[in-house]
């Protein structure tokens, strides 16, 4: 299993074309109860929680693909069969692995990925004026500034203010270099008015969403700093959260942000985060699942006093078929934002935008990063100026496309399979918690 720094990596199988039937001879999509099977395999270790989550991550590293992804159409398929019936997140791991959606092939079938990219120990410059805090008005920094800075990852590719910056903030439990190295870093260098770098977060950003938040918060100043320009911030997931959060108890940040670019964002949290941490499975939880359940004392925290509003121009995509954060369509979808500042919001439902089209059927949590619409918006916002218009693109040849433009099938595959990578770490996080971090003085 990709996790961290491994590199060990197997060779794509030649396999047969996939079908429910073949992967799955005896169900539709077989999955099986990990943790209480964990729990029973080892009686009276079933209480030390280390082992559980060490004997997890051994059954789930244990899996081997059975079959292959030949078109996005068989993947569309086999993640519907998967995600329909599960009832625990960690019991699809397998599924998806034995399915072909296997992490340890990523760094084989997509450019532009190394597992060196995921560091959170880089060597950055100081910026050329403080920023730790920025303004006396910002919230106090928990963490050093060293600790902050190292997180940020800055490709050979970057011009330090020769293009627009662009920051890329990662979601749960998956390295900044695996969510955006291959996929929206490897695409927006190549375009004129986008330079890319993306953040990489200690234990995935599991911990405490309000230590995320502030590397959000440190690395806006920073990049801001060290180009002299405003940046645009692109998140996905628990990135959105931890960016909002900056962006409210870091004011100073709003000013040198020009947009702000959630992909599957859970402002409002989600009612599926027991399917992840369910209450009565004894693993316990992390301790930004606990805060990213529907109105959680984090969420409640965040959307008081006018958090619920966008603080900067704010593009919102996000998809009903979310299979992480829900709800997304309906009265009162997680990944939206009021514009109570009049500073300009579009909120994006893919499925709204490209009805009965390849690019607005099946979307998954992690697929908005490779959907056709989610990235034509961006190329919209960054060209033109946020928030993103959908009536400026071309929406015919856009809702056409299952993958975003310069996107493969490998792609697909690739990003969809960082989901086994999030339950890896996810089982592997340690200490356990069942019980949400207080939150932060500053905040209160």
């Amino acid at each position: 299993m990709l996790i961290g720094n491994m590199t060990m990596l197997k060779a794509l199988l030649p396999l047969p074309l996939l079908t429910l039937a073949t992967a799955h001879p005896h169900a539709a999509l077989e999955q099986r109860d990990l943790v209480g099977n964990m729990v029973s395999h080892l009686g009276a270790d079933g209480k030390n929680l280390a082992k559980v989550a060490s004997a997890l991550v051994e059954a789930i590293e244990a899996t081997v693909p059975t079959a292959t992804i030949t078109s996005p159409a068989q993947a569309s398929s086999v993640l519907s069969g998967i995600f329909a019936t599960a009832t625990n997140f960690l019991d699809t791991a397998p599924a998806l692995i034995a399915a072909g959606f296997d992490p340890d092939d990523i760094q084989d079938i997509v450019e532009g990925y190394s597992p060196a990219q995921n560091s959170v120990n880089n060597t950055n410059p100081a910026p050329p004026k403080n920023i730790y805090p920025a303004s006396p008005a910002d919230a106090p920094y928990s963490l050093s500034e060293s600790t902050l800075r190292s997180g940020i990852y800055i490709p050979p590719t970057f011009t330090y203010g020769k293009k627009p910056p662009v920051i890329l903030f990662p979601g749960t439990g998956v390295a900044g270099g695996m969510t955006w190295a291959f996929t929206y870093g490897d695409q927006l260098a190549k375009e004129p008015n986008a330079d890319p770098v993306w953040v990489n977060i200690p234990k995935f950003s599991l911990d405490d969403a309000q230590l995320t938040a502030e590397y959000a918060a440190y690395a806006m100043s920073y990049i801001g700093a060290i180009t002299n320009r405003n940046t645009t911030i692109i998140t996905f997931s628990q990135g959105s959260l931890n960016v909002q959060w900056a962006l409210k108890y870091w004011p100073s940040t709003r000013s040198v942000i020009t947009d702000f670019i959630a992909l599957s964002p859970d402002y409002r949290g989600t009612v599926k985060a027991g399917l992840i941490c369910p209450q009565s499975s004894p693993l316990g939880c992390t301790p930004s699942i606990l805060q990213q359940k529907t109105m959680s004392k984090f969420v409640k925290t965040l959307l008081a006093n006018g958090g619920g509003s966008a603080y900067v121009r704010t593009t919102n995509v996000r998809s009903a078929t979310d299979q992480i954060v829900q709800p997304q369509a309906g009265p009162h979808p997680s990944g939206v934002l009021a514009d109570a500042r009049n500073v300009g919001v579009a909120n994006y439902l893919v499925q709204d935008v490209c009805p009965a089209s390849p690019a607005g059927t099946l979307v998954t949590h992690a697929g908005i990063i490779y959907n056709s619409l989610a990235f034509d918006l961006v190329l919209d916002v960054l060209n033109n100026g946020g928030p993103g218009q959908a009536s400026r693109l071309n929406l015919p040849q856009t809702c056409s496309r299952v993958v975003a433009q310069g996107d493969s099938l490998n792609d697909l595959v690739a990003v969809e399979s960082t989901f086994v990578v999030f339950l890896t770490n996810f089982a592997a996080y340690m200490p356990r918690t069942f019980v949400e971090p207080p939150i932060k003085a500053y905040a209160t």
